[in-house]
């Protein structure tokens, strides 16, 4: 931890209660579990898996309080250790009252520990974990692939009563997750897929380096697991490979860092096109002195072209002055006026333009007339 603090970077430690069979609790506290008549652990399930090698603990077992307490002692460790940042493994598979409790304690005495709830389940059950004091959660993003599943799933997420308590991290990948659209899409979706986790949502995340390498190959056709997985083998990656989005993802977040309007969920609008394989979306600041304009092609194999419409107004554009669409990941610049404007990406190339976007400024004291 503090190795990793003279980088810059902070651990998080994942967390998933259970135990291995012959881990002391089993013996020294085995009303902590719940057996069956033949003695055997009865395994806990997640639909559609089931967990058959580990023994789940009994969160509502008669000594409720002496688990809970040794479960809290667990994040008090670790905190004590310098942890602060802890991604809950399958929280929904536990009583929320629990995690109510939980959450309650530990920040009463360190109110800036983060709670990630790892959930992949129903959404209201989701939207529950985040009242009951979850920091963040995961998300579908990794699964809303066409135009119409991300401006209505997102549009959801800030837009409705959901931003007041749901705070989302998208993550387009994880160690156990490979989407099909990864799987087939090659080099541009993982591109695309990088560039819309971090410009629609506020805090993104990638299981990295499979995917800096764009590691695609699954276990079997069908499936979600990774071919070669690092949870079961050492794995050596180069991340200096010519093919590798070592490069990109720097940039993206170094754009993240520098543009304060993606800092935040609250003022996503998404615009209109002529072509369904192009998604364009903006984000402001409440001033409106930082604009970002995406424009994604959700299309990895051919070149896509199209017009969108811009609401000036809303953007506080003056629709009879030209304006600059400053392309931040290649430095190109674009002189626009009005509304409808065309936009061609090749994702060979690169699957999408994050702008800023200038309004024409006339100053004597400023060699850029566009601010």
């Amino acid at each position: 931890v503090g190795a990793a603090r003279e980088h810059g970077i902070e651990v998080a430690l994942d967390v998933a209660f259970q135990c291995a069979p012959d881990h002391p609790w089993v013996k020294e506290h085995p009303e902590w579990f719940r057996w069956r008549p033949d003695g055997r652990v009865q395994y806990a399930e997640n639909p559609p898996k089931k967990y058959e090698d580990i023994y789940p603990l009994n969160f509502e077992t008669e000594k409720w309080e002496e688990l809970w307490a040794e479960m809290k002692g667990v994040f008090l460790f670790w905190i004590e250790q310098g942890v602060h940042i802890f991604r809950v493994d399958n929280p929904h598979t536990k009583p929320l009252r629990f995690w109510e409790w939980l959450i309650r304690e530990v920040k009463r005495d360190y109110p800036d520990v983060i709670f990630l709830a790892e959930a992949f389940t129903r959404p209201k059950v989701m939207y529950y974990l985040a009242k009951v004091g979850f920091t963040q959660s995961y998300t579908y993003f990794a699964w809303r692939n066409t135009k119409w599943e991300l401006e209505q799933y997102f549009t959801e997420l800030t837009q409705t009563e959901v931003r007041e308590f749901f705070r989302p991290n998208l993550w387009p990948n994880t160690p156990d997750i490979l989407t099909e659209c990864l799987q087939s899409g090659g080099r541009p979706a993982f591109m695309s897929r990088l560039i819309l986790a971090a410009t629609l949502g506020a805090s993104y995340g990638i299981y990295g380096p499979a995917f800096e390498l764009c590691e695609n190959r699954p276990l079997r056709p069908g499936s979600e697991e990774y071919l070669y997985s690092e949870k079961y083998e050492i794995k050596n990656w180069d991340l200096n490979r010519a093919d590798s989005l070592k490069g990109l993802i720097a940039q993206v977040n170094q754009i993240r860092r520098t543009n304060p309007a993606l800092a935040r969920n609250e003022r996503l609008r998404f615009h209109p096109t002529d072509n369904n394989q192009l998604i364009a979306y903006s984000k402001t600041t409440g001033d409106l002195a930082n604009i970002i304009l995406v424009v994604v092609t959700l299309d990895p194999h051919y070149t896509q072209s199209g017009w969108i419409d811009l609401p000036l107004d809303y953007l506080g554009l003056d629709p009879h002055q030209s304006f600059q669409a400053h392309d931040l990941l290649t430095d190109s610049r674009y002189l626009w006026q009005g509304t409808r404007n065309f936009i061609e990406l090749n994702p060979h190339v690169l699957p999408a333009h994050i702008f800023r976007i200038r309004r024409h400024v006339r100053s004597e004291r400023e060699f850029d007339y566009f601010m």
